[in-house]
């Protein structure tokens, strides 16, 4: 979803950073596991920026740096938040629309909640979006 930057560090270790979330900063013994650690920091960083109630940017261009695969029900999840945001929509009429109550409002934008993909894409439709989900080869 977000690149991020893979830098050498000091002690043999790769320190991660990510431009777009200024907040993420991990490390990792190689590749391999600065991408994981990577992928459960960004997903941290995301939560908390629902959480408080901020903005979160679309990702920029990867130009050639990595891409930490995050969770799909994350991917949609951040996807669904940033286009209530968007949309100026507030949680209690998104609430209202689907006939649903607040604590099922808010377990939509709860990244540790596994929601059903099912009602991410009835949130997406009260938005006058749909959600499209694709396959694409392995890297």
């Amino acid at each position: 979803m977000y690149p991020v930057m893979l830098e050498p560090d000091d002690n043999g270790t790769l320190l991660v950073t990510c431009p777009d979330l200024p907040e993420l900063t991990t490390w990792g013994e190689d590749r391999e596991d600065a991408l994981q650690r990577a992928a459960d920091a960004m997903e941290e960083a995301l939560a908390a920026r629902i959480a408080n109630r901020d903005d979160i940017p679309g990702p920029s261009a990867a130009q050639g740096r990595p891409v930490p695969r995050l969770p799909p029900l994350t991917v949609a999840k951040v996807s669904l938040y940033r286009a209530v945001r968007t949309s100026g929509m507030t949680k209690a009429e998104l609430g209202r629309r689907l006939g649903w109550h607040g604590p099922q409002i808010d377990r939509l934008f709860d990244l540790r909640h596994h929601s059903k993909i099912e009602q991410i894409d009835q949130a997406f439709q009260a938005l006058g979006k749909r959600l499209v989900v694709s396959v694409q080869d392995a890297a």
